[in-house]
């Protein structure tokens, strides 16, 4: 049987630098939800820059090295598949933090809590899964795993159709529909890149069984 342990053994470093992008797409997150808590005015978006410029390094990091490096546990097309997919969420969620920051004002009646929620429990699921990868559990704990992600994403496409009902149906005037028919997009595409992630590591995680 295919051992990923012995074969990752010389390069841990790549498990290491995977689990540090898991970890920066999970504090994007939490900056996000605290970012909502406060509409009075704008904030200053620093640290999420600093987190997505973060995350971009390692990923490029991880590119640098794997032409380096002759053996890896992992093909090196699912090492660089999984570093960008997991690049992707910090991206995202500092592109909805700045249209938020346009006029948070305007959204002093728009409630993101369950979103959030999704948002948070999606990304604490991928950081577990990420950080499985260097032991490579049984496959029915992945999978259980990845059931708790598409289970997210399902909670998370109900809920938009629902707020979207509420959008075209005349709970906001004009203006504000657009804006936060705007922002409800691009959580819905925060929680999709999370799932993204799951489905490479689902990948990798049957391939290497």
């Amino acid at each position: 049987m295919f051992s990923i342990q012995r074969f990752f053994s010389q390069d841990a470093k790549f498990f290491d630098m995977l689990e540090q992008s898991a970890t920066e797409a999970r504090a994007s997150a939490q900056l996000l939800i605290e970012l909502l808590k406060d509409r009075e005015h704008a904030h200053p978006l620093d640290q999420f820059a600093l987190a997505r410029s973060k995350d971009k390094r390692i990923t490029e990091q991880i590119r640098q090295d794997l032409v380096t490096t002759f053996v890896t546990g992992m093909e090196r097309e699912d090492i660089d598949a999984l570093a960008y997919a997991l690049y992707r969420i910090p991206k995202t969620i500092e592109k909805f933090a700045e249209r938020f920051n346009l006029a948070p004002q305007r959204l002093q009646n728009v409630d993101f809590t369950q979103h959030m929620q999704l948002v948070d429990r999606a990304t604490a699921t991928l950081c577990e899964m990420v950080g499985h990868l260097r032991k490579m559990p049984p496959l029915d704990i992945m999978k259980e795993l990845m059931d708790r992600l598409q289970a997210i994403e399902s909670e998370a496409d109900h809920l938009i159709i629902r707020l979207l009902g509420e959008v075209y149906n005349g709970k906001y005037e004009p203006v504000q529909a657009m804006f936060v028919r705007d922002l409800y997009d691009l959580l819905e595409k925060i929680i999709d890149r999370c799932r993204d992630v799951g489905n490479v590591i689902s990948h990798i995680a049957l391939k290497n069984a």
